[in-house]
């Protein structure tokens, strides 16, 4: 019957340390996928500023968009109104 406990005991502690890891990386995800929204905003506005700048070297260095149907970016201070 002990040796029941001692499972049973061993096996919460199991889950306990995997739910926090999983909210950790969870977190750590979530800081990543702003990163990552961030700066494309930043480039989206660079690219614009140079292209305000120079719009000959701008056009010719452009790279082609590709076509996404349906989806476009929007950027972070829309998000958080």
């Amino acid at each position: 019957m002990t040796f029941h406990w001692l499972l049973t005991g061993a096996a919460i502690l199991l889950s306990v340390a995997a739910l926090a890891r999983a909210r950790r990386l969870s977190g750590r995800l979530e800081r990543l996928t702003e990163s990552y929204w961030e700066l494309r905003y930043e480039y989206g506005q660079l690219r614009a500023r140079v292209a305000r700048l120079d719009p000959a070297s701008a056009a010719d260095a452009a790279d082609p968009e590709p076509a996404a149907p349906g989806t476009s970016f929007v950027p972070l201070s829309a998000l958080k109104k």
